[in-house]
């Protein structure tokens, strides 16, 4: 069921750490004006949607399949929202879950924790955020990293993410810290739109003035990140020195581990990368119109690791989609498929078995005739 790809020894033996432990499940949700931008993503068919899909994704993740919601989960283009792989498998193992609010547009109707963060601006600006949110925001990650880890006790935590647009962001990032990440990013299409990520990128650094961006990656997520980005990577740093964290996505954790890691050595912040992992799905690793292992190759010492999850064999059209390189991955899926096994043992058909219900209970539910 796990495959680790990169750094084959730390990989192994955090999975060994770590096996038969429950984790603490963290979603931490944000919004960036990219997500808006035609054709960026597959997140929601219309950017109308798009600005609803963590709103909706937020109160799938607490509630699960309901015949009312507030905001229901949009149609997507293709497949369905990787929400409906989290939720039946946290519920199922009884992770502790908590969702944390680091700069939406519009208030959940759920209960998150408001880290006084703001919705980030097209990366394409070069001012997505002000400097004092963003600094802001890292020192709520820092804390709130400090108190997961102390919940977790023996445990780890899945930190996990919801931002249409994100890969986008993380492209900005791991530009901006001086990798060479063309045509290495993923995205919801199941063929990356590598030339709109690049020219939105370059925009958007070129408008904030090349600057030495290794030395000021606080500027660089106010330049061209987004919320969820440097509130994950506060939460990592601190989280690492008494626990382990899984980072539960591809690009976009690959590029919070980067920025973690820069924040680290020019802030003096002590953490421990051996406590690190990157989990995903095999629809992000096996990308074909991407290439997620030479881009944690690049960003180099941590794991990563991939759940081998195959919905080829479902009776729902909307998971065989999946096969075709659409959605992939999103709000923890991937990490809470590895987590499913890891902790009880799960396997590919007891996954399957308790996604196909969830999305069962769905349809029926959305549409009782």
């Amino acid at each position: 069921m796990l495959r680790v790809y990169t750094q084959l020894e730390r990989g192994n033996q955090w999975l060994k750490q770590y096996e038969g432990r429950s984790p603490i499940f963290a979603c931490v949700l944000g919004f960036t004006e990219t997500g808006l931008i035609p054709n960026i993503s597959t997140a929601g068919a219309t950017p109308a949607a798009r600005c609803l899909t963590a709103l909706a994704d937020a109160e799938f993740l607490f509630h699960g399949p309901q015949a009312q919601p507030t905001y229901p989960l949009p149609d997507l283009a293709q497949g369905v929202s990787p929400a409906m792989i989290s939720w039946p498998i946290y519920t199922h193992q009884n992770f502790p879950f908590r969702l944390f609010n680091a700069g939406l547009q519009h208030l959940p109707t759920v209960p998150t924790v408001d880290l006084g963060g703001q919705a980030a601006r097209c990366l394409s600006s070069g001012m997505a955020l002000p400097l004092p949110i963003v600094e802001l925001l890292f020192n709520q990650g820092l804390a709130w990293g400090e108190t997961l880890a102390k919940q977790a006790a023996d445990g780890y935590l899945i930190l996990a993410e919801c931002v249409v647009g994100g890969t986008t962001t993380a492209q900005g990032i791991l530009t901006g810290l001086g990798y060479s990440v063309a045509g290495q990013v993923n995205s919801s299409h199941p063929v990356c739109n590598h030339q709109q990520k690049h020219q939105l990128v370059e925009e958007g650094l070129a408008k904030a003035g090349r600057q030495d961006w290794l030395a000021h990656p606080l500027g660089l997520v106010a330049a061209v990140g987004d919320p969820m980005q440097i509130v994950v990577a506060g939460m990592m740093l601190t989280a690492s020195r008494s626990c382990g964290v899984m980072l539960a996505g591809g690009t976009q954790m690959l590029a919070v581990y980067a920025l973690a890691r820069q924040i680290s050595q020019i802030f003096q912040l002590p953490w421990y990368p051996d406590n690190m992992l990157v989990g995903t799905t095999r629809w992000v690793v096996e990308d074909p119109s991407g290439d997620t292992v030479a881009l944690a190759n690049q960003v180099g010492e941590v794991p990563l690791v991939a759940t081998q999850l195959n919905f080829a064999t479902s009776r729902y059209p909307q998971l065989q989609i999946f096969e075709q390189g659409f959605v992939k991955e999103g709000v923890g899926a991937g990490g809470c498929a590895i987590a499913a096994h890891l902790f009880q043992g799960w396997q590919q058909n007891d996954i399957l078995n308790a996604v196909e219900q969830t999305l069962e209970d769905y349809c029926r539910l959305r549409d009782p005739g």
